[in-house]
């Protein structure tokens, strides 16, 4: 069977590999002393809050399962709307907000409505695997461009104009980003945006992480710059409803029917009971929660961090969002006779009984440096990540 050079072109999602791995051991050692712990994927280990299940199960009963609009439906538009007034203090009017089945519906939409075959598109170096795909899917050219630490890990002005050329269609940046938890400056992602604008392109941001921020520097929406930012946002991460398929994207008023004509072809809607479960995301008692749940998110991250670091697995950059650490394993690996993160993780999966991450997903710039922990997990598990980790690298 012959295939398309476009999937041939799309690398194994080395997370999910890793994965699948992790599982197999996770059932050889279910029962012992040390079950496996996964710090690998990026799933908050809470699940949607009573009032979201409880909306999900009255529009079944009440059979509220037939298609909406390509859109989405009008009183989820409104209510995200009126979550960027009462959250960033931003009108987004509900006419620009198209829900999507997911973030990854939406990255799709936006760039098969604005990517030519040939178009190149910034990324930074690390970042999440799946975004460059999208851009080669819509038969565009993913640009990865190296950062540091300094950088914090994100695109600069000056970096973007220096990497601009003829075929540069625009950027696609993240704001907290996977894998490192850390936002662009609110002044840097100006400064990029009037570089992008100079050349008539596109800035596309992934905000997923955007609603668990926990320092005010950084929890801006990119949208409070301009309209015609093209935002891509979720109900996965803040609102904790990861296997709902469920996002929504934030575009430029005239890039709404196109969307929307994409969308009726591609998708038809996302899940309507999705839709209206997401409806009480926004009702005070549900909103009270996820901030509870976006403080202990913070006390992980507190707790962890320091922990990584004083057992030799360096974080450089305080993550300031989300729920990672990007910590170079340089040393530990050392300790563990064993080159490169790779391998690093497997060892730990052998010997410790805990899965992580290896860089090979995020880039090209030295990702066997570094592994990423995510801290989507109880503070008991990992607490006893910690307790393994020092007994294993001394």
């Amino acid at each position: 069977m012959k295939f398309s050079t476009r999937a041939e072109r799309i690398e194994p999602f080395y997370v999910m590999e890793v994965a699948k791995a992790a599982q197999a051991l996770a059932r050889e050692v279910a029962g012992t002393r040390e079950p496996m712990i996964f710090l690998n994927i990026g799933e908050p280990d809470f699940t949607a809050p009573p009032l979201v299940q409880e909306a999900a199960a009255r529009a079944v009963h009440n059979g509220a399962t037939q298609y909406t609009n390509a859109l989405g439906l009008d009183a989820l538009r409104e209510r995200i709307s009126g979550w960027y007034q009462s959250r960033f203090g931003v009108n987004v009017p509900a006419r620009r907000i198209v829900v999507t089945a997911g973030a990854s519906a939406a990255l799709q939409l936006a760039c098969l409505a604005l990517i030519e075959s040939g178009d190149e598109i910034l990324m930074p170096d690390p970042s999440y695997p799946c975004n460059r795909h999208f851009v080669s899917a819509a038969e565009g050219k993913a640009v990865l461009l190296p950062t540091t630490a300094a950088e914090r890990y994100q695109l600069s002005a000056d970096k973007v104009r220096a990497a601009w050329n003829d075929k540069t269609r625009g950027v696609l940046l993240a704001s907290p980003s996977n894998p490192t938890g850390t936002s662009i400056a609110p002044d840097e992602l100006r400064r990029i945006h009037d570089v992008v604008r100079s050349h008539d392109g596109i800035t596309m941001i992934d905000e997923i992480y955007l609603g668990l921020s926990y320092e005010e520097e950084f929890g801006h929406t990119a949208l409070a710059i301009d309209d015609n930012i093209i935002s891509i946002n979720s109900f996965s991460k803040y609102f904790n409803m990861t296997g709902w398929r469920l996002g929504w994207m934030v575009v430029p008023e005239a890039m709404v029917p196109v969307v929307e004509r994409l969308a009726q072809n591609l998708f038809i809607c996302a899940s309507t009971v999705s839709q209206h479960a997401a409806l009480a995301c926004f009702e005070a008692e549900s909103i009270a929660e996820y901030e509870r749940r976006r403080a202990e998110f913070k006390a992980r991250r507190d707790f962890f961090i320091p922990a990584l670091q004083s057992l030799g697995l360096t974080v450089p950059v305080m993550p300031d969002g989300a729920f990672y650490a990007w910590a170079d394993c340089t040393q530990a690996a050392q300790r563990l006779g064993v080159t490169g993160s790779w391998d690093f993780a497997f060892e730990l999966m052998r010997r410790a009984h805990i899965a992580v991450t290896p860089g090979r997903d995020f880039g090209t710039a030295e990702p066997e440096r570094f592994i990423r922990f995510s801290t989507a997990n109880s503070m008991a598990q990992l607490e006893e990540s910690v307790a393994r980790l020092r007994t294993l690298l001394g």
